[in-house]
């Protein structure tokens, strides 16, 4: 993000401290950011997540409610983060471009959960948990599901098919019910069984159908 405010030109140390200072201000957003999304998610398991307002999570934060929009567009998205389409686009990248969509979809998929290491999981996992205990956040999901199979279907390269319902729009939307589904179904079992095996199974019954 650039920062206004001239760099001196001929002081290489000028340079380094500003850079220094650049990289505290990120530090500092970066700590707010995770003290706000510590004291949501505290107040969402304990009081659930349609009980506790914007004001009291900036409150436990201990910052101000505009703070805590500069954040997170809203309290759902704490829970519920849309990925931005570089992030999209970075995914399907790693898959064979000239694979059928449903396998890059399916593979896609896969890879996004082996990302995750031991504290990622647990932390997906109590997101998700808040999702499935709420049923206005139940709601939303499908929202969730629609922007992200729109950042999918932009990724794409265009003009691949031409009718009135784009199959594209058919396999993504599928696959993105899919992945809230199987995540849906691991957060109720509380995360016992692995992603991975939740989703094969989905993967099948959706090739069945």
């Amino acid at each position: 993000m650039s920062r206004s405010g001239s760099l001196p030109r001929d002081e290489g140390a000028g340079t380094a401290q500003s850079s220094g200072g650049r990289d505290w201000r990120a530090r500092k957003r970066d700590e707010t950011h995770e003290r706000i999304y510590t004291a949501a998610m505290r107040l969402f398991t304990e009081h659930g997540f349609e009980q506790v307002s914007v004001a009291q999570i900036a409150a436990a934060a201990g910052v101000s409610v505009p703070t805590f929009y500069a954040h997170f567009p809203s309290k759902e998205q704490v829970v519920m983060p849309v990925p931005s389409g570089d992030e999209i686009a970075a995914a399907l990248a790693e898959e064979p471009a000239d694979a059928p969509l449903p396998e890059r979809m399916q593979r896609g998929i896969r890879h996004w959960f082996t990302r995750f290491d031991r504290a990622a999981l647990a932390d997906v996992l109590a997101r998700w948990q808040v999702v499935a205990g709420s049923p206005s956040l139940r709601v939303r999901a499908a929202e969730y599901e629609r922007a992200t199979a729109a950042l999918v279907l932009e990724a794409l390269p265009p003009g691949r098919d031409c009718g009135a319902v784009r199959a594209d729009d058919v396999v993504v939307t599928a696959y993105m019910a899919v992945l809230t589904a199987v995540l849906l179904a691991w957060a109720a079992d509380g995360g016992r069984q692995p992603l991975e095996d939740l989703a094969d199974e989905a993967f099948e019954t959706l090739r069945r159908a």
